[in-house]
């Protein structure tokens, strides 16, 4: 151990799903051999921890609170080999919303500098979604993909698809960041007349359920739909497709997060304009989590900053 693996008492953000964030008193476990000690530098604030904080998400324990983490390396296990004190890494591993945490091994990767850019968590989400689907990707190359939702992540798949040169005719389903769709050259349809061999889904109404399909087309869940449209359409078993649910859970994520950081630190994946909004961990933490909440005109995303 490079440095006491003691238990230490610091501060972290939490909700009770209540409506809002508050700070409580949290107890960085003893490391393992197969574990860092992360400071935190950075963290993203999730929609699904808004929804959290608003009871639309289940409540997850109080040490699972915080995952779009990037922070600085202070101690490492005796069974770490991938990175060194003071390297900055992104983390998957909870809290992230502690001023300390620890992290196992697997759930975080070595990034180039403390910029948000590097806030690898959420961009992987997307990467994962190829990587987990690569096969049947492959398998319905140069046919109709429909992608349903133009934000953060359907804009990070679009660009991991490019880069993995895939000869897909996209469709984009969004009312959405139409600029960005428009620059790089893609359809925007508002009611999808195709019948399409892969349909991306990154919203939670019931429009998947509504789209033609292909036989044997694939379907990608990267948010949960409406549960009633999808229990009532009997053409995806008619059909004979294939619902695939990547997750930051999945085995495949950890490679994920090291192919994202590799694409942004190439400029294969552009961020621009996607963390629109910093709030300093010490004087207005309070308001990252309200703005998350209210989205007022262009935010995008938004992250809290340790000093």
């Amino acid at each position: 151990m490079d440095t006491p693996n003691l238990e230490q008492p610091v501060r972290q953000l939490y909700t009770d799903g209540n409506g809002s964030f508050s700070e409580i008193d949290y107890l960085v476990p003893m490391l393992l051999a197969d574990e860092i000690r992360v400071e935190a530098v950075m963290t993203g604030i999730c929609r699904s921890d808004i929804d959290m904080m608003n009871g639309n998400f289940r409540l997850l324990p109080t040490r699972m609170h915080g995952h779009e983490g990037l922070g600085r390396v202070v101690a490492v296990g005796n069974n770490v080999n991938d990175c060194n004190i003071g390297d900055y890494v992104a983390t998957r591993g909870e809290p992230a919303y502690a001023d300390i945490y620890n992290c196992k091994k697997g759930t975080y990767c070595v990034v180039p500098e403390a910029h948000p850019d590097y806030i690898i968590e959420p961009v992987a989400c997307a990467v994962n979604m190829e990587l987990v689907c690569h096969e049947e990707l492959q398998q319905r190359d140069g046919g109709n993909m429909l992608i349903i939702g133009g934000g953060f992540l359907a804009q990070v798949f679009y660009q991991t698809i490019e880069h993995m040169n895939y000869d897909f005719s996209v469709d984009v389903c969004t009312r959405s960041n139409l600029e960005y769709w428009d620059e790089v050259a893609v359809d925007v349809v508002h009611r999808p007349g195709k019948k399409y061999n892969v349909i991306v889904n990154l919203k939670d109404t019931d429009q998947v359920c509504k789209v033609d399909t292909q036989p044997n087309a694939l379907i990608i869940m990267g948010t949960v739909p409406d549960p009633e449209g999808v229990n009532s359409n009997a053409d995806w078993l008619w059909n004979n497709i294939t619902v695939k649910m990547p997750s930051p859970r999945a085995e495949t994520f950890h490679d994920a997060m090291k192919l994202a950081t590799r694409l942004v630190a190439q400029g294969k994946i552009e961020l621009d304009n996607v963390w629109t909004k910093s709030y300093n961990r010490s004087t207005n933490w309070q308001q990252a989590f309200a703005d998350a909440n209210n989205r007022p005109k262009n935010y995008q995303r938004g992250y809290i900053i340790w000093d």
